[in-house]
């Protein structure tokens, strides 16, 4: 159908509006670093002056073929690119105008997150089995296609599948729904599974690798679910301080990417039962997995639960921006959409 097409060409139109969101590494040639070393610093996921400032001088020294002294020289020019540390608020809300919302699907749901999932921050949702989540980012998979308030003109979206639940054909009905033509909706995803917590972080390279090669084409990222694989490479306590270390360094990367190509990062998450809080009487005993590190990396927390029939609610947990709230929505066979009454 010609509104896809016409949904690809306008996000190819933009490209060069985006440009600008972040400094090329290859401008280092400039500055006395040689082609050499500028492209073992993107073999590493690192493609911008942005993403040398985000990585610490440890891991830059870990980059094969970058010694002690490269580093230095690359920091140092990077350091000459880039703008000193602080802005004024005002100047940061000007800034933060690049910051677009994908919606949901349903307008209650998108009141409720303040008009959509947010560019720049990670949006986390969690609940038992059969609350949504993965219906939720199906239904993303296609409204991230979609024009949008703002002047949001829509983009493809990444999706990395931990449990093996991702089903094209579930896109093929959520676009007959919008009125998309399906081949084109799905050849906007671009999937991948991850089957180790280790292979899940190197996918992130990949990732930040195609979000440079192609600036402001994509606008989500999707990873259903976060832990699903730390839950199974960890186990036991005498690796739990390994396994939130390894997930902290994952989240941190996933933060970084989502403010250096500006895009929009969705995650689900598992819930475990809370044995501590039957002696604090608290109504429902679950809890989400992931402990602190999860619930401090997150800019947008949701959870998600079952209601009647096909109906769900949605809460806010936290949010820096959002009052605690619920809306009500409903699983339908086009995604998710607003619950009859």
């Amino acid at each position: 159908m010609e509104a896809e097409d016409q949904v690809v060409e306008e996000v190819l139109d933009n490209e060069d509006d985006d440009e600008s969101l972040f400094q090329d590494i290859d401008m280092l040639q400039n500055h006395g670093i040689n082609v050499a070393d500028i492209k073992k610093l993107k073999q590493a996921g690192i493609c911008t002056i942005k993403g040398i400032q985000m990585t610490t001088k440890k891991r830059l020294c870990n980059i094969k073929g970058i010694s002690e002294a490269k580093m230095e020289k690359i920091k140092e020019a990077s350091g000459k690119l880039s703008d000193a540390g602080f802005l004024t608020a005002l100047e940061y809300a000007d800034k933060r105008k690049q910051v677009f919302r994908i919606s949901t699907g349903s307008q209650e749901f998108d009141k409720l997150v303040g008009g959509g999932m947010e560019s720049m921050a990670i949006t986390e949702a969690f609940g038992e089995f059969r609350t949504g989540k993965t219906q939720l980012s199906h239904t993303l998979c296609v409204t991230t296609q979609l024009h949008g308030d703002n002047g949001y003109t829509g983009g493809k979206v990444m999706f990395i599948d931990t449990e093996n639940t991702f089903r094209p054909d579930r896109l093929r009905a959520i676009a007959d729904r919008f009125n998309l033509d399906q081949s084109a909706v799905l050849d906007n995803v671009l999937y991948a599974r991850a089957y180790t917590s280790e292979h899940q972080f190197e996918l992130l390279d990949f990732v930040a690798a195609k979000f440079y090669e192609e600036p402001g084409v994509f606008k989500l990222l999707i990873i259903d679910s976060i832990m699903a694989l730390f839950r199974v490479d960890f186990s036991g306590r005498g690796e739990l301080a390994d396994r939130q270390q390894k997930l902290a360094q994952m989240l941190s990367r996933l933060q970084k990417i989502s403010e250096e190509y500006n895009v929009a990062v969705f995650v689900t998450n598992q819930m475990t039962a809370d044995p501590g809080a039957t002696m604090s009487f608290q109504a429902d005993p679950k809890k989400p997995i992931g402990g602190n590190i999860l619930a401090h990396a997150s800019t947008t927390r949701l959870s998600l639960r079952k209601g009647r029939g096909e109906n769900r609610i949605a809460k806010i947990y936290d949010s820096p921006d959002l009052p605690e709230n619920e809306a009500t929505y409903a699983i339908t066979a086009g995604g998710i959409a607003d619950a009859k009454e």
